[in-house]
């Protein structure tokens, strides 16, 4: 017999599991703000956002806006369909296509989400006689794709391609798919990707790439971490990318082979079964890809606010973690540590950021700082100011 207590407990008390939630300072809300990237409004309040993924300023930029506009105008608010019925358009062939030649690869497909497309992927590829090695760092989506394709999932240490090797080279397994992301969304450092390569190269693994972070802001003419590494679409078989960082737009993309793009096109369930994206993000994508592609002073501006904000955090001893790339995270321990910085923060009119786990791992509660194109030095001059009044360098 179960104790009294036991038996009063009640399995569906969700009300006390939030209760539990907000006690440990990990409670999530949703706040309506208008506005974007520099700039938004809260309550009436004007905030400094330093906290967008719009890493090249393009969700407000003219161009990309009236894409949208003329698009919707001409095809109406939604596509009506899954692209396989009747709602793939001209607007997302000839995005497929731009992308494709931009990133040097045969195919382009288009999902709605990035999420979509890591779970679609994956349990196109992968069953269970497969392996599927994965960094630990990596996204909630390849990770929630792993667990739903049914193959053995391992994940190696951050960043460790050798033990990443090792397990490659061991056990028999059907097909070896090694997925990372590109640049970590929480950490901002890349993956030593040069070094995946050759270990999937040495096993006759697949390296797949989720870039989401990357394309736009690395590499020649903004085509990503694997175009900075310099490596090819034998080396990497699998580009994902999204549409809604530094496109400034929303969607996702798989970019490959003939035979990989038309393998997900059978198979890649949340390909098949739901509405395509409406025309105007597809519009509104081509354009700022247009942008991405001509007019490189925005990732050069980038890289130089990148650069001055490092070189003030360290001058105010802030341990921000090593990265070159726009996300900065300022890792303060504890979520009341990381909640009370955000919140002194937005006093003084800037907002940023607490992440908090399980989005990171437990005690790396931190400020995800992120920088875009349309920032000025002041801006950053200022953020850098309202940090060292609160004195983070001295409490570490």
């Amino acid at each position: 017999m179960p104790a009294a207590d036991e038996r009063a407990a009640d399995p569906w008390d969700l009300t006390g599991e939030l209760r539990e939630q907000a006690r440990r300072q990990l409670y999530r809300r949703t706040r309506v703000r208008e506005g974007g990237t520099p700039r938004l409004r809260e309550r009436g309040r004007e905030l400094l956002n330093f906290c967008a993924n719009d890493y090249l300023g393009l969700s407000e930029d003219p161009r990309v806006v009236e894409a949208a506009r003329a698009a919707l105008a001409r095809d109406g608010a939604g596509s009506g369909a899954a692209h396989l019925v009747s709602g793939h358009r001209p607007e997302h062939q000839a995005l497929e296509e731009e992308l494709a030649d931009w990133l040097g690869r045969e195919r382009v497909l288009l999902f709605s989400t990035g999420y979509m497309a890591n779970l679609g992927v994956l349990d196109a590829l992968l069953g269970r006689a497969d392996l599927l090695l994965q960094d630990r760092l990596n996204h909630a989506s390849l990770l929630d794709g792993g667990r739903l394709c049914g193959a053995r999932m391992r994940r190696y240490p951050h960043g460790d391609a050798a033990q990443a090797a090792r397990w490659l080279a061991s056990g028999e397994h059907r097909r070896r798919l090694l997925a990372t992301d590109g640049v970590f969304s929480m950490d901002g450092d890349l993956a030593p990707l040069d070094a995946l390569a050759a270990a999937c190269a040495a096993s006759g693994a697949w390296l797949m790439v989720d870039d989401a972070h990357g394309l736009g802001v690395l590499g020649p003419q903004g085509r990503g971490s694997v175009a900075h590494f310099g490596l090819s679409q034998t080396q990497v078989p699998v580009l994902l990318g999204t549409l809604g960082k530094a496109f400034g737009s929303f969607g996702a993309f798989v970019a490959g082979s003939e035979a990989l793009i038309e393998t997900l096109v059978q198979r890649a369930r949340t390909f098949i079964y739901t509405t395509a994206a409406p025309t105007a993000q597809a519009a509104a994508s081509r354009a700022a890809l247009r942008i991405i592609r001509e007019e490189p002073e925005r990732r050069e501006h980038l890289q130089v606010l990148i650069r001055r904000f490092r070189a003030g955090a360290e001058s105010l001893g802030l341990a921000l973690l090593p990265s070159a790339t726009p996300i900065q995270p300022l890792v303060l321990g504890g979520a009341g540590a990381a909640l009370r910085a955000a919140e002194a923060l937005a006093a003084q009119g800037l907002l940023v950021s607490a992440i908090r786990p399980p989005t990171v791992p437990a005690g790396t509660a931190r400020l995800r700082i992120t920088l875009s194109a349309v920032h000025s030095e002041a801006q950053v001059d200022r953020l850098l100011e309202a940090l060292a009044r609160l004195r983070l360098g001295q409490a570490s």
